[in-house]
């Protein structure tokens, strides 16, 4: 499984956006395969975003458990 870089939500911003108004030419010119496949690929983008912004939150709340310190006697 590849690591979601968190750094990079940026970018892949650009790329949905970029899907999108290329999702929206291929329609408009009728190039029907062509935004079929970049609608898959745009889908899947957004779940990786939403993997990122889960991932994120996660990051934020999770709670570590240390357990209890013992004390060693000399």
């Amino acid at each position: 499984m590849l690591r979601i870089e968190l750094g990079q939500r940026k970018r892949l911003i650009e790329i949905i956006h970029s899907l999108t108004d290329r999702t929206k030419e291929a329609k408009l010119n009728g190039w029907l395969g062509e935004a079929e496949g970049l609608q898959v690929s745009l889908q899947a983008a957004g779940k990786k975003l939403a993997a990122m912004d889960q991932t994120r939150a996660q990051s934020k709340t999770r709670v570590t458990d240390l357990g209890i310190p013992q004390i060693r006697q000399p």
